[in-house]
């Protein structure tokens, strides 16, 4: 059954002038700045390598005027067949510093429920309070229907969405930017067959950020979803890009810097009035 939506809050940026492509925000009205530096300050979850979708994302909003404080989890990537980046986390805050941005990178099991608000603790120590909440964090290991263990399960639904759950709760209670400057985006899939906890997991965390798209609307706080289609970010084999090309209109595989535009996009003052919304950012792939 579905029921009608309430109108989401907008509201003018009467108090702020919002960061959009270089510029950066005005004093509040309290006369306070986002960050000690003047800039807004984006959280962002899941940034363990260099060629990801999280560290694509940071580099734009870095260069487009934002400071970041971003997590990483080494244990996974140690695990998955891609293994651990040597010195990821030095090059990814170099290169954001090459942008201008201040940066705090934060080792963090988001398993653990209380891992969100000592991230928060942390970034606003470093950096300030937050403006926007950016989460690619993932838990993905391919199993089926009969094949899943329920300890896998349950791993994949406290990755992808209690902790989105919690970020956000975490990021609501904490929100003290100007009304209509608050943004909240969630990466998802729609993979799954044959990777089941990892697809469900991620169809839970799409309706716990859309229903922040209006359970916040009263503090102008704007919650979308990207789901960024087949980005290879090392996981492909040659046979898979292959297939995955020959199904996109584009004939080429998504990079992160094209989920990056989109993320840009949506925290800048021109996406406000895009609120509650699954985007395909996809290049129309089938």
């Amino acid at each position: 059954m579905r029921v009608a939506n309430k109108l989401p809050g907008c509201y003018p940026y009467s108090t702020i002038r919002f960061m959009a492509h270089g510029t950066v925000f005005d004093r509040t009205a309290s006369g306070e700045n986002p960050s000690a530096g003047g800039r807004p300050v984006v959280l962002i979850t899941g940034v363990g390598r260099t060629v990801g979708i999280g560290a694509g994302i940071a580099r734009q909003l870095a260069s487009s005027g934002w400071d970041v404080a971003f997590t990483y989890w080494t244990a996974y990537d140690r695990r998955m067949a891609w293994g651990i980046e040597s010195g990821s986390t030095d090059a990814i805050r170099a290169d954001l510093a090459g942008r201008g941005a201040k940066t705090a990178a934060i080792e963090a099991d988001l398993g653990a429920t209380e891992a969100p608000a000592k991230i928060f603790d942390e970034a606003e120590a470093e950096l300030g309070g937050i403006t926007a909440l950016v989460m690619c964090q993932c838990e993905s290991v391919d199993s089926g229907l009969l094949d899943t263990s329920v300890e896998s399960f349950d791993r994949h639904f406290a990755i992808n969405a209690r902790a989105t759950w919690l970020l956000i709760r975490e990021y609501a209670r904490r929100f003290r930017s100007s009304r209509g400057t608050g943004r909240i985006i969630a990466l998802t899939s729609n993979h799954n067959v044959g990777n089941m906890p990892y697809g469900a997991s991620k169809g839970a965390l799409d309706r716990i950020t859309l229903a922040a798209a209006h359970e916040l609307s009263g503090h102008g706080i704007t919650a979308n979803v990207i789901n960024p289609g087949p980005v290879d970010t090392g996981w492909m084999s040659d046979e898979l890009k292959a297939e995955v090309i020959a199904q996109t209109p584009a004939g080429r595989l998504g990079t992160p810097h094209d989920t990056a535009n989109l993320v840009e996009f949506l925290c800048s003052e021109k996406g406000q009035w895009v609120n509650g919304q699954l985007l395909l950012s996809n290049g129309g792939f089938e």
